[in-house]
C-alpha cells in the first residue's frame, strides 16, 4: 500500500490564483496525494503566492513564514511556494527567503506531484531564472493557440492519466487540454478562467512579464468546466482572465463573448453568471447588450477605470476621461438600471497634479459605484513608471489615498442606500444560526463588493437562490427581507 502523502494548498490573491490551485489540487490528488484543508495537516504546504504590488508579495512572504514555523510544531516538512511572486522572481525568491524549501515556476505545475516528492523526501528543485513570458508566445495573437509547450496554468495540458482513473472529484473538464481540477471548498461559487496573459502596456503593471501575452480558452473547455463544476453543485460562475474584453481575439473572433455568455446560462444547474476584468476602452455595444439582457446573465460591470484624468491616463498608458466613462455608465444604466459597477483607482502616480486628483473625485461624485478599491501609487520594478519623472512624495500620496479613501468609502455607502426598496436575486452562500443567511446580489461579486444579509435564514441553504426586498443597509452592505417562498429558485 502507497504511503499516505498529505498536502494543503493556501492561496492568496485573486481569483485565477484560486483557479490555479484547484488545478493544483487536481494534479495533486489524480496522482494519489491526500488534499487537506489546514497546512499543520499537511505534509506539504503549497502556498500559492501573488506577486502584484508590494502589499501582496509582503503578504505571501508572511504566509510562507508561518507555514515555516508549522514544520516545529506539527506534521508539515516541507513549505513550497507557487504563483506568481514565485514565477517572477524564482531563483531569487530561493535565495532570499531559505524558510522555503522549493520555488516553483508555471512551468512545475505539469509534474507538480514529482516537484513535490522530490522536496519532501530532502532532495533539492533547482528554482528557475525569471524569464519575461510575453516572448515565449508569439507576437501575432492568431499564432498563439498552437504554442502548446508554454505553460499557461488553467489552459492544462495532454492528459498522462486516462479519464476513467481519475479519482471522485477530480475531472478533466473537456478536452484533450484540459485542466485537471478538484474544488478546495464547498462555495455555490466558482470562477472559470476565460484566458490568461495580457496584451496591455499599463505603465503601472508587470503582470504581463510573469503571466505572459494573452490567450484564450476554446469555449468548449470553458463550457465544458462550467457543466463539471455545476455538477459540483456550483449556482454561480464569475469567468476570470486578466482582461476578459479581449476574449476570442486569438481565436479570430473579438465578439466570442457575446456568443459564449448564453451557452453558459443555459448549462443545467448554473444559475448565475458574472463576467469580471473589463476593459472600459474595449467595451462593445454587443457586449453591453447580452450583458444586460441574457437571463441568468447578471448585468455586473467591473470596469478598471484606474483614473479619470486624461494626462494621467495617457502616462498609464490608457485611455478615456471622466466625460466618456460617464457616458458609458449612463449607457449601461440605461439598459440596466439596477446594473451593478466596481473599479479600482490608483491615486499619486508620477504628475498627477492636484486638478487631476480633483478631476478623479470629481468623476467618483457622479459615477455611483456600487465598490471602490483605492490605491496608492509605489514603483513596481520592471515596469515603465519606475523610470518616470515628477514623482510625488510618499506623504502626498499617503494625504491622497487617506482622503479619497473616505470619499469612496462615502459614496459606496450612498449608492447602497440608492438601492432600499429594490428588489433583488440573492444567491445564498452561508447560513449561520447566529449570523443568519448571508448572501449577495447581482451587483456584489464575491469577496470585493459586500454582501447582502436575509432577516430570515429559514428554509434557506447555501446555493439557493432567492428574491428579497432591501429594507436597510450597513455600509456598502444590504440587508433585505425574503419574499414569499416560491420565488426561490
Amino acid at each position: 500500500m502507497p504511503e499516505r502523502r498529505t498536502v494543503a494548498l493556501v492561496t492568496l490573491g485573486c481569483a485565477r490564483n484560486e483557479v490555479d490551485s484547484e488545478e493544483l489540487a487536481g494534479r495533486l490528488a489524480a496522482d494519489g496525494w491526500e488534499l487537506v484543508e489546514e497546512a499543520s495537516d499537511a505534509d506539504v504546504a503549497v502556498v500559492n503566492t501573488c506577486g502584484f504590488v508590494e502589499a501582496a508579495k509582503k503578504d505571501s512572504v508572511d504566509a510562507l513564514l508561518e507555514a515555516n514555523d508549522l514544520k516545529d510544531h506539527g506534521r508539515t516538512q516541507a513549505v513550497v511556494a507557487v504563483g506568481c511572486m514565485a514565477e517572477r522572481y524564482g531563483k531569487e525568491l530561493a535565495e532570499a527567503l531559505p524558510e522555503a524549501d522549493g520555488v516553483l515556476g508555471f512551468d512545475d505545475y505539469a509534474d507538480i506531484s514529482d516537484r513535490l516528492q522530490t522536496i519532501l523526501s530532502g532532495g533539492i528543485h533547482a528554482s528557475h531564472t525569471p524569464r519575461d513570458r510575453r516572448k515565449l508566445l508569439p507576437l501575432s495573437p492568431a499564432e498563439r493557440q498552437g504554442a502548446t509547450e508554454v505553460a499557461l496554468p488553467g489552459h492544462g495540458d495532454a492528459l498522462a492519466t486516462a479519464p476513467e482513473d481519475l479519482p471522485d472529484g477530480v475531472a478533466p473538464v473537456s478536452g484533450p487540454r484540459a485542466p485537471l481540477r478538484r474544488r478546495l471548498g464547498t462555495s455555490p461559487v466558482a470562477s472559470v478562467k476565460l484566458a490568461s496573459g495580457c496584451d496591455r502596456r499599463c505603465t503601472f503593471c508587470a503582470i504581463p512579464s510573469f503571466r505572459g501575452s494573452f490567450i484564450s480558452r476554446r469555449p468548449s473547455d470553458v463550457l465544458g468546466e462550467t457543466r463539471w463544476l455545476a455538477e459540483q453543485g456550483v449556482k454561480e460562475v464569475m469567468l476570470v482572465s486578466e482582461n476578459n474584453t479581449s476574449y476570442g481575439k486569438d481565436l479570430g473572433d473579438i465578439r466570442l463573448l457575446e456568443t459564449l455568455l448564453p451557452e453558459l446560462a443555459a448549462v443545467d444547474g448554473i444559475e448565475r453568471v458574472r463576467v469580471s476584468y473589463l476593459q472600459p476602452a474595449e467595451m462593445r455595444p454587443g457586449l453591453i447588450d447580452v450583458l444586460t439582457s441574457t437571463d441568468k446573465v447578471v448585468p455586473y460591470f467591473d470596469l478598471s477605470f484606474q483614473h479619470s484624468a486624461p494626462g494621467v491616463l495617457r502616462a498609464m498608458r490608457r485611455f478615456g476621461d471622466t466625460e466618456r466613462f460617464l457616458e458609458l455608465l449612463a449607457t449601461i444604466r440605461g439598459k440596466a438600471p439596477q446594473a451593478g459597477v466596481r473599479s479600482n483607482f490608483i491615486v499619486g502616480f508620477p504628475g498627477e497634479s492636484e486638478a487631476d486628483f480633483a478631476e478623479l473625485e470629481r468623476f467618483l461624485g457622479a459615477a455611483r459605484l456600487d465598490a471602490i478599491g483605492v490605491f496608492g501609487y509605489s514603483d513596481e520594478e520592471g515596469t515603465e513608471a519606475v523610470g518616470y519623472e515628477n514623482k510625488l512624495d510618499a506623504d502626498v500620496i499617503a494625504e491622497r489615498l487617506a482622503h479619497l479613501s473616505r470619499v469612496a468609502e462615502e459614496l459606496t455607502s450612498q449608492r447602497a442606500e440608492e438601492r432600499l426598496g429594490e428588489t433583488l436575486e440573492v444567491l445564498v452562500e452561508s447560513v449561520d444560526e447566529e449570523e443568519g443567511a448571508v448572501g449577495r446580489a447581482a451587483h456584489q461579486a464575491p469577496e470585493t463588493d459586500g454582501q447582502t444579509l436575509l432577516t430570515s435564514a429559514e428554509g434557506l441553504v447555501p446555493g439557493r437562490m432567492v428574491t428579497a426586498k432591501v429594507v436597510a443597509t450597513e455600509g456598502v452592505d444590504l440587508v433585505a427581507d425574503c419574499l414569499d417562498e416560491e420565488a426561490g429558485r
